[in-house]
């Protein structure tokens, strides 16, 4: 039994040896498939278009950049102050928006591309625009940067293509920004021209009242023949009807059928009106309050954008390896099934 054991041993190592010759003997066509594969993957390689990939990393704006949004707003006014975190939020909002990258790629992306291209179905087209172009939000060690990054065969262009969508995405958080500066002011200045206009109409009610108080106190000072004040207030007829301020026929006729005379005439009552010259600053200055987009900054970009110069696809290093490497794999497989099947053959019976 243990004579049986080592034959069998030695059997398997002959047989293992006897494979290491035939792979030997063979290494002339590990080789040549060894080469072309190799060969393959070079031409691949080399002959494959490059893809460049462009990368712009983006902060929150600085104070001085949101400066121009908080023009009129304050503790002083009803208008509260727009936060860095706040207008950063609504960029990134618009940055990572559908409508925005839809945008984008309609109008730069599909005219971009060869006659031949555009002929693929566009879903197709969008799910590589999409693998193109990325978007990624904060990560834990920086938390409040966002990054674009844009893949292409011509370097110019990526970098190009990633400036300007961020560009779009400020310009729409702009937009969006001075929109609502301009409603909150549009709707401060319409309360104020409501309250300007509602102090008027009262000033000239209580203007009209006095006027009628007037004339019923010129009637009794002209019924008592009272032309001039009176010096003594003891000689004065107590009366019974109720004129607002009983005493008003004391002043006398003449000075009665002045006051009236002079408040018929009044052209307006606005420098009798209290806080009204306040109240007519405030309005104007919302009125006419413009916001200067030039004056805003919605981002800060973190470092320059510089044109990508060594493509990342294709790598061409690693591709020549894996060449090496899987046609090594192919050309010792096929040594191994040719020897294999030598070996079939000669332990075949003869007949």
């Amino acid at each position: 039994m243990q004579d049986n054991r080592i034959a069998v041993r030695d059997e398997d190592e002959i047989d293992l040896i006897a494979l290491a010759r035939g792979l030997w003997a063979q290494k002339w066509l590990i080789l040549a498939i060894t080469l072309l594969v190799t060969a393959g993957a070079a031409a691949y390689a080399f002959l494959s278009k490059p893809v460049y990939e462009a990368k712009l990393f983006i902060m929150p704006p600085t104070q001085n950049g949101i400066a121009e949004l908080n023009y009129g707003r304050g503790k002083s006014t009803e208008l509260d102050t727009y936060s860095i975190k706040h207008v950063y939020d609504v960029f990134a909002r618009n940055l990572q928006g559908e409508s925005l990258r839809q945008n984008f790629f309609n109008q730069v992306y599909l005219p971009s591309l060869d006659e031949s291209q555009r002929k693929g179905a566009l879903d197709r087209l969008y799910d590589r625009f999409a693998r193109e172009l990325v978007v990624k939000g904060p990560g834990k060690d920086t938390p409040d940067r966002f990054s674009v990054t844009v893949q292409n065969g011509d370097p110019v262009k990526a970098t190009e293509w990633a400036k300007a969508y961020v560009a779009r995405a400020s310009e729409a958080a702009e937009a969006e920004l001075i929109k609502n500066v301009t409603t909150e002011a549009s709707v401060r200045a319409r309360n104020l021209e409501q309250r300007i206009t509602s102090l008027r109409e009262t000033a000239q009610r209580v203007r009209e009242d006095r006027i009628q108080q007037l004339r019923e106190a010129l009637k009794i000072a002209q019924a008592i023949g009272l032309t001039t004040p009176t010096i003594n207030s003891s000689a004065a007829v107590d009366i019974t009807v109720d004129t607002g301020n009983k005493m008003d026929y004391q002043r006398g006729s003449k000075a009665l059928a002045a006051e009236i005379q002079t408040l018929e005439s009044r052209a307006s009552d606005d420098a009798f009106i209290s806080d009204l010259r306040t109240l007519q600053m405030r309005y104007n200055f919302y009125r006419k309050l413009n916001i200067d987009p030039e004056l805003i900054s919605v981002y800060r970009q973190d470092g320059s954008v510089e044109v990508p110069e060594s493509p990342i696809k294709p790598r061409k290093a690693m591709i020549l390896l894996v060449g090496i490497i899987v046609g090594g794999l192919i050309g010792s497989f096929v040594a191994l099934t040719h020897y294999s099947l030598v070996r079939s053959r000669e332990r075949r019976p003869s007949n």
